[in-house]
C-alpha cells in the first residue's frame, strides 16, 4: 500500500522543522512565488541563485534541481521542481515522477503552492514511492518516509487527492500480485487475495473445477490439467450504477506461472513467468479502484486462473479440446495456452452478463513485444468507438497502447484439418493470430477489444511510473474509460 500521506493547507511555518527533504514549484522563468521566496529568505539566497545561474534557462520541465544540505534550514535537502503552476496533467504527473526517485527513504514535505494539477502532481509521487518488499528481511532501509503534501486550496483539492490514493493503492494492487513468485500466488491463493476485496463493496464469487466442468469450459481446464493447482474462475461485481444497467466487462489471463506445458519453453528466463497472471492483476486493480471511488457503474470482472505445467496429465500438443462455446480447438502447441483460458471466460461473460462491452488483458504473445517493445500494448478491436475511448484514455494516464490491425485474411492461419479451429497460426503474425482466435469467442453484438499487455506488465528497467519489475499498465487507462465513457451522471 502506498505508504502514509498527510494532506494540509500550505503552512510555510513548517519550513524550519523538517530534517527530512522539501520540495517545491519553481517556475521555468525562474519567478519566485510565496513559498519559494520564504525559502529563498531562509537559506539566504540560495533559490535565487539557482535562477540566475547561467544554464537555468535549458532546464527542461519536470527537471528537479536539489540543494543538499542547504544552509538556514534543518533539512537534508531541498528539492526545487521546474514546472509551469498551470502545466498539463501528464506534465505535473512526470514531475512527480521526477520527484519520487530522489527521494529516498526520507520524510518528504511537499509545497504545492498554486500548481493548477496538483492532484497529478501528488499521484506521480505516490505512483512511483513503490518497493515490492514482502520477501526481504531488512524492509526499514527501503521503505519510504511519510509524504506531507500541502496546497493553498487544500480544501478543494482534497477530494481529488483522495481519489489518486485510491487509484494508487489499486495500482500497487496490481504491482503486488504480478511481482509476487509462483509459490506464494497459487491460484487458491490468488483467489483468496480477490475474496478480500469484499469489504470495498465488490461482490466475488469464485468457481471451482467442478462447477467449470459443468459449465463447459474445456479449454481453460484443459490448461491447468497437469497441475496440482486447482483451476478457477473469479467473478468480480461492482454495481454502482442503475439497477437496470447493462455492466461493462473486464476479462484477465491470470496463468499463475507458465512452464509453456509440453511445448516446454526454454529455462533462460522462465522464472519471470511469474507474470503471466498479469491480465488477470489488471482486472483485480481496476476492480478494486472503482469500488475504492464508489464509481457510479456496473462493471464485471471475470478472471481465469490457472498454473501451466508439464506432467502425466498435462495437455499434449495434437489433442483435441471442446470451449464452452462448442468450437473444437487442436491444440499444436501447449504454450499458446492463455486463448484458451480466454476463450472460455469471455463466452462465459457474454452469456451470463450481456454486458455492454468487453475488454480482455493477457500477457499473450512474445510477438507484441517484437512488434511494439516495452512502450506500448496492443490494442484489437471489432468497435471503432470502444477502441478509440481506450486509446484515449491511455493517452490521457500516459500509459501507451497502439492499435493493431484485424481481418478475415488471418483466419486461415488459424485452420486445422481435425478440428474447428488450431491454437496457433504459426510465426507470422503472431499476436495477430492471437487476437483472431479470442474473436471467434465475441458475439457479433458486443463492442469489445483485446489488449495484449506482454510488454508492458513487467519490465526489466524504470518506466515512466514504475521502478524495474512489475508495472500495473492498464489500471488508470480502464479507470479512466470507466469514468469518460460508461458512470452514470
Amino acid at each position: 500500500m502506498p505508504e502514509n500521506f498527510e494532506f494540509l493547507e500550505t503552512n510555510l511555518d513548517l519550513i524550519p522543522e523538517v530534517t527530512g527533504r522539501i520540495a517545491a514549484i519553481l517556475a521555468p522563468d525562474g519567478g519566485l512565488d510565496q513559498v519559494t521566496r520564504r525559502l529563498n529568505k531562509l537559506t539566504k539566497g540560495a533559490v535565487l541563485r539557482v535562477t540566475q545561474d547561467a544554464d537555468f534557462h535549458k532546464r527542461k520541465s519536470g527537471e528537479v534541481i536539489t540543494l543538499a544540505y542547504p544552509m538556514g534550514v534543518q533539512a537534508k535537502a531541498i528539492d526545487l521542481v521546474v514546472l509551469d503552476k498551470r502545466a498539463e496533467r501528464n506534465a505535473a504527473r512526470r514531475a512527480g515522477v521526477s520527484l519520487a526517485k530522489l527521494r529516498g527513504n526520507e520524510e518528504l514535505l511537499v509545497l504545492a503552492g498554486a500548481l493548477r494539477f496538483a492532484d497529478s502532481f501528488f499521484q506521480g509521487i505516490a505512483l512511483r514511492s513503490y518497493n515490492f518488499l514482502a520477501h526481504k528481511e531488512k524492509k526499514d532501509d527501503s521503505s519510504f518516509g511519510k509524504v506531507t503534501f500541502s496546497h493553498n486550496k487544500m480544501e478543494t483539492l482534497k477530494p481529488l487527492l483522495e481519489t489518486s490514493v485510491a487509484i494508487t493503492e489499486a495500482v500497487f494492487f496490481t504491482r503486488d500480485l504480478v511481482n509476487e513468485p509462483a509459490n506464494i500466488l497459487t491460484t487458491t491463493t490468488f483467489a483468496e487475495r480477490l475474496m478480500d476485496l469484499v469489504p470495498l463493496g465488490l461482490e466475488v464469487e469464485v468457481l471451482d473445477e467442478a462447477e467449470l466442468a459443468d459449465l463447459g469450459m474445456r479449454a481453460l481446464l484443459g490448461v491447468g490439467q497437469g497441475s496440482a493447482s486447482p483451476s478457477k474462475v473469479v467473478v468480480m461485481q461492482w454495481n454502482g450504477g442503475a439497477p437496470d444497467q447493462q455492466p461493462f466487462a473486464l476479462v484477465g489471463k491470470g496463468v499463475v506461472f507458465d512452464t509453456g506445458g509440453i511445448s516446454l519453453k526454454p529455462g533462460a528466463g522462465m522464472q519471470d513467468m511469474t507474470m503471466d497472471m498479469g491480465g488477470a492483476a489488471v482486472v483485480a486493480g481496476t476492480m478494486m479502484a472503482l469500488a475504492s471511488r464508489k464509481a457510479k457503474a456496473n462493471v464485471v470482472g471475470l478472471v481465469g486462473l490457472v498454473e501451466n505445467m508439464p506432467s502425466g496429465t498435462a495437455i499434449r500438443p495434437g489433442d483435441v479440446i471442446t470451449s464452452m462455446k462448442g468450437d473444437t480447438i487442436e491444440v499444436l502447441n501447449t504454450d499458446a495456452e492463455g486463448r484458451l483460458v480466454l476463450c472460455d471466460v469471455m463466452w462465459y461473460t457474454q452469456e451470463r452478463f450481456n454486458p455492454v462491452a468487453m475488454i480482455d488483458l493477457a500477457t499473450l504473445t512474445g510477438a507484441i513485444i517484437v512488434g511494439l517493445g516495452h512502450e506500448n500494448a496492443g490494442v484489437f478491436s471489432n468497435d471503432d468507438a470502444l477502441c478509440d475511448a481506450l486509446l484515449g484514455a491511455a493517452k490521457s494516464e500516459n500509459e501507451g497502447a497502439w492499435r493493431m490491425p484485424l481481418g478475415a485474411a488471418y483466419n486461415k492461419l488459424l485452420k486445422s484439418r481435425i478440428a474447428d479451429m488450431a491454437n496457433i497460426g504459426g510465426r507470422p503474425a503472431g499476436s495477430i493470430t492471437a487476437a483472431q482466435f479470442l474473436q471467434r469467442f465475441v458475439k457479433d453484438s458486443t463492442p469489445w477489444a483485446h489488449i495484449d499487455i506482454a510488454g508492458v506488465a513487467y519490465i526489466k528497467s524504470d518506466s515512466d511510473h514504475a521502478p524495474a519489475g512489475a508495472t500495473g499498465w492498464g489500471v488508470m487507462t480502464l479507470n479512466r474509460l470507466i469514468s469518460d465513457q460508461f458512470e452514470s451522471p
